[in-house]
């Protein structure tokens, strides 16, 4: 892991923050998600800009996925290993290779959406950022709200009162 200041830079987004975006698609990445993409960046070096892919693919999302380089890598790896011509393969490559925005985090921490990905979610003057673990989201925030509270709802709906989320935790794997 990255040193930063002394301390170990986690290789995970962790929390959620609201940003305004300007006329040009500009939005600041909230700080400790910019630590996140360094230390995930093999070639940054301080000084640099460090790199990230944005996949905006798949219709069904009304969000855009932020990869780290080594999480993108690491998807580019499980794609490489299906078989060459496979449905599986051609629809992954179509989505992570093709439907994606490779670019990389300018020097006062801020991402440049264009336009197609802005228009992609109706993004217009604020973003919404959440973390998933070795990605984060880019939303605007009145769908983030709608989805999150309908997904939430139909959740609790199949689970008991007192359902503690922390039991998923002690699910072991094949149950």
């Amino acid at each position: 892991m990255l040193e930063d200041w002394g301390r170990a830079v986690s290789r995970r987004f962790r929390g959620e923050s609201h940003h305004k975006v300007d006329t040009k698609g500009r939005v600041s990445i909230p700080a400790s998600f910019r630590r996140v993409i360094e230390a995930a960046d093999p070639n940054w070096t301080s000084g640099n800009a460090p790199e990230l892919v944005i996949v905006y693919g798949d219709h069904r999302r009304n969000y855009l996925e932020c990869y780290t380089i080594e999480a993108i890598e690491e998807v580019d790896a499980k794609i490489d290993a299906l078989p060459r011509g496979s449905m599986q393969r051609k629809m992954l490559q179509r989505l992570f290779h093709g439907q994606s925005f490779p670019t990389s985090v300018d020097e006062t921490g801020r991402l440049v959406l264009p336009a197609k990905l802005r228009s992609k979610i109706e993004l217009e003057s604020e973003a919404f950022f959440i973390a998933a673990g070795d990605t984060f989201q880019i939303w605007k925030p009145e769908t983030y709200e709608a989805e999150e509270s309908a997904k939430t709802e139909a959740w609790l709906e199949d689970l008991p009162d007192d359902f503690d989320p922390l039991e998923f935790l002690d699910v072991q794997k094949g149950e």
